[in-house]
């Protein structure tokens, strides 16, 4: 048995946790849930939306699966994804994007993988105040944590057949920041002479995402441009409802569902789980119960194809509870 942090979230995010639960229960899953609480609701009784017991919970387990939080705004509280990030120093953020039979998409064939560093560049939150009237936010990039995401990105590359990385920076403006972040990549690059190497600036990758997504294999990113990027490519396949993360470091992993809280629907029942499902797939290949992870992306996958129950906003008209239900009937 193995024992996993579960941060039920705020929002919608209980009831996707809860789907999680039940759905694990029905797979017979050897896990243990450690529920842990963050977030705008548990600001009042804890005075931080990010309390140290989560932390310790994560530590001592290494594994966390997270619905989404809600950080309060104009509170003065940090992010508890970026803290999470920061404290834990899960330095990747994984996020694949393919396209998933009965949604519909402007694409056929995506199959993204994009690897986006997780730990600095404008993320580190260095700001100053000029004067009245001007701002100032350092953009930090390393030598160590671009040499160590290029690893990353190129051992994914290896170990899960892909054919190509491409480093995306903004080079030809940001000589210095974005230059060092290519001369890591293109020195890791040289370790791995059957994985082809190419590199594209941003705003180009953009123009060429919308265009032609199959283009692409293996994207390698600083954080900001990984941050949007992402999200990007979660578009071509359906948008964040369907989109699974992972944020990962040498000791630690959280994997999450990468959407909002949605507090508009909260005790609704109509959310849709499927994004922290596909990323508890991914929990479950990372700590090798890949046979069950295996049989759950068939039922998540054999319940959108046919398309009889799903949620709002994947077309349909059923529950949360009632898509949770489908999905258990599916499971062989």
């Amino acid at each position: 048995m193995r024992t996993i942090t579960l941060i039920k979230g705020d929002g919608i995010g209980p009831e996707i946790s809860q789907a999680v639960v039940d759905i694990f229960k029905a797979l017979n899953a050897p896990i243990e849930w450690d529920i842990q609480e963050a977030g705008a609701d548990v600001l009042e009784k804890e005075g931080t939306v990010l309390p140290q017991k989560v932390l310790d919970s994560i530590k001592k387990n290494k594994v966390a699966l997270k619905a989404p939080v809600t950080t309060p705004i104009g509170h003065g509280f940090k992010s508890v994804n970026v803290t999470l990030r920061k404290e834990l120093d899960l330095y990747v953020s994984l996020r694949p994007a393919y396209n998933i039979s009965g949604i519909k998409t402007r694409f056929d064939n995506v199959d993204l993988i994009t690897v986006r560093e997780n730990t600095e560049d404008l993320y580190a939150g260095i700001e100053r105040k000029v004067d009245d009237d001007t701002m100032e936010s350092i953009k930090l990039i390393t030598r160590k944590a671009s040499t160590r995401i290029a690893e990353f990105a190129f051992e994914y590359a290896k170990n899960n057949n892909r054919k190509m990385v491409t480093a995306v920076s903004k080079a030809n403006i940001c000589k210095l920041t974005d230059g060092l972040f290519l001369e890591c990549a293109r020195k890791v690059a040289e370790k791995y002479p059957d994985i082809k190497y190419s590199e594209v600036l941003v705003d180009n990758l953009c123009m060429q995402l919308v265009q032609n997504p199959t283009k692409y294999d293996v994207l390698l990113l600083p954080n900001l441009y990984g941050d949007i990027v992402s999200d990007l490519a979660a578009g071509l396949i359906g948008g964040l409802g369907v989109a699974q993360g992972a944020n990962i470091g040498k000791d630690c992993a959280v994997f999450e569902a990468v959407h909002g809280s949605a507090p508009d629907i909260k005790g609704q029942n109509k959310a849709n789980p499927t994004a922290l499902l596909l990323s508890s797939v991914m929990m479950l290949e990372y700590i090798n119960e890949n046979e069950l992870a295996n049989k759950l992306k068939s039922a998540i996958f054999k319940v959108l194809e046919e398309g009889k129950v799903l949620t709002p906003d994947l077309g349909g008209t059923a529950t949360t509870t009632e898509y949770t239900a489908e999905i258990i009937k599916n499971i062989l």
